[in-house]
């Protein structure tokens, strides 16, 4: 049998020697524009590099009501023609353990093309990096997965277990892509999401969903606008209660995988709309926002708790007794998931990474939501994220991923599925 760093030696020398392949892969993939409805192109692309790759490859256009009725459901739409899920099988010798690779292909749109130095959906190359929409998040983490594949089929390295390649729609609205996957039965013995990390490990990642408040006021001529009640004005003392909460949820948090979190669950507003005329007193405003939370609590107490503080306006402010704030819980939503920090898996993707990039890793709890939550909530998935991407980038003009970094994921990526799904399974 091949010694373990003599592998990670021949996988090196591979990618090294294959780099230029890497880097086309990654630009063809951003140059298709995958937002929502326009996912169709680069799920052909996947496809087909799957099945060259030796997967059984599934394409189908998510739906029914076995996913729209499920509870984990969430998104803003229930048709998704157009919009293609793939999922690829590529059968083991037998006798090992299986696993998920996890990728979205949906990308958040360009925003004012003004702000970028160059077309978003162009994959520049400069200087050692790849620019465009989705390169950060998560094309250049797919194309570690499609590599790290690549390089263990032309070394002709088996695998006693299955891999299941998950390449989906609908992760930046909620997930819908991926909980079709499961219910589908695209399940495995661990997961593996390469969402951008900056290479750090998340065996913990928050869940997260979006509210919407309508605060109501009182119409009135700005010129006698003590005859009305300013509904941007109210707003500020929901704005107050909203922070109030945030620090109130986040002292309770002691996990240390959250310790380099500033703010390790926040609570943002991301939109506020209100009044119509700068001669009108406003009587409606609308704020839409995003609160996080842990794997050590539900939903359904998240909402409650925020409710909760919403209510007490009312013992503050005699209007917002007469007048509550309507809470509406709305559009996307992501679970949280985690995986014990002594997991077989993790202890194999943390050995890995310090084969190939020589020191431990970073190992702290997503900021964010992701689909892991899903995997593991819903799929009884053990599930990790870990990739290259630079995370301060997403979703950003300007977004980019360095080469280097594709290629040491994709690395690791391939020493980790061949330790894992060559572990024997235990017997019954």
């Amino acid at each position: 049998m091949i010694n373990q760093g003599e592998q990670v030696k021949k996988i090196n020398k591979w990618m090294m020697d294959h780099e230029q392949e890497l880097i086309l892969q990654l630009q063809q993939m951003i140059q298709e524009p995958s937002v929502q409805l326009n996912e169709s192109g680069i799920q052909k692309k996947v496809a087909q590099s799957l099945k060259n790759l030796g997967f059984k490859v599934d394409m189908w256009e998510p739906g029914g009501t076995k996913l729209t009725e499920h509870d984990a459901f969430i998104s803003s739409r229930e048709n998704f023609e157009g919009s293609p899920n793939v999922v690829g099988v590529l059968k083991g010798t037998g006798g090992g353990k299986s696993i998920v690779l996890n990728g979205h292909v949906d990308v958040v749109p360009e925003g004012d093309i003004t702000d970028w130095d160059e077309n978003p959906f162009a994959g520049s190359l400069k200087e050692g990096c790849i620019y465009g929409r989705g390169a950060t998040d998560m094309k250049g983490g797919n194309v570690a997965m499609l590599f790290a594949l690549q390089a263990i089929k032309s070394l002709a390295i088996p695998m006693k277990g299955d891999v299941v390649f998950h390449s989906v729609i609908e992760e930046e609205s909620g997930g819908a892509g991926t909980l079709a996957a499961i219910l589908k039965g695209y399940t495995a013995d661990a997961a593996l999401i390469p969402e951008p990390t900056n290479m750090k490990i998340f065996p913990k990642q928050q869940g997260s969903m979006w509210f919407r408040l309508l605060i109501k006021g009182k119409s009135a001529h700005g010129g006698m606008s003590y005859e009305g009640v300013n509904a941007i004005v109210k707003t500020q003392k929901v704005l107050t209660v909203l922070e109030q909460l945030e620090k109130i949820r986040n002292a309770r948090v002691t996990d240390p995988l959250y310790s380099q979190a500033p703010i390790p669950l926040p609570i943002n507003v991301g939109v506020i709309e209100g009044g119509g005329w700068p001669s009108s007193v406003p009587d409606l405003v609308k704020v839409e926002g995003r609160i996080g939370f842990s794997d050590e609590e539900t939903v359904k107490e998240v909402q409650a708790e925020f409710q909760e503080a919403i209510r007490t306006l009312e013992d503050a402010d005699d209007w917002f007794k007469q007048h509550p704030v309507d809470v509406e819980w709305y559009g996307a939503r992501w679970l949280p998931g985690s995986i014990d920090a002594d997991h077989a898996f993790m202890n194999i993707l943390t050995d890995q990474f310090e084969q190939v990039i020589g020191h431990s890793p970073q190992i702290e709890a997503a900021p964010w939501g992701t689909d892991g939550g899903l995997l593991t909530a819903v799929g009884n998935i053990p599930s990790v994220v870990f990739g290259p991407g630079v995370t301060k980038m997403a979703h950003q003009a300007n977004e980019y991923i360095e080469i280097k970094n594709v290629r040491q994921c994709a690395e690791v990526i391939a020493g980790t599925l061949i330790k894992w799904c060559n572990v024997e399974e235990e017997k019954a």
